[in-house]
């Protein structure tokens, strides 16, 4: 399976990001299961979070050096928000 890359991210709320992939789909990103995990912790701090950036390539979303999201990640367990092409 040939997962899309990222094209952009922007912080929909709290906790949830809308990832759009080169193929025009549209999907949102709930971080909240992942805040459990030390590495992720730093993502509840809401400035923090704001602060998103792709990779480039598309590859993943990234804070920092330490935290980041791949893009198989964000497709697989990212929910269908709505397609550009709507």
């Amino acid at each position: 399976m040939v997962v899309p890359k990222i094209k952009t991210a922007v912080v929909a709320d709290q906790k949830t990001l809308i990832i759009t992939f080169d193929n025009g789909e549209i999907k949102r990103y709930n971080v909240s299961r992942l805040l459990s995990n030390d590495m992720f912790s730093p993502l509840s701090d809401q400035a923090f979070f704001k602060n998103v950036k792709v990779e480039p390539g598309g590859y993943a979303v990234y804070w920092n050096k330490m935290i980041d999201i791949s893009e198989y990640e964000l497709w697989k367990n990212g929910t269908s928000y709505k397609s550009s092409n709507d």
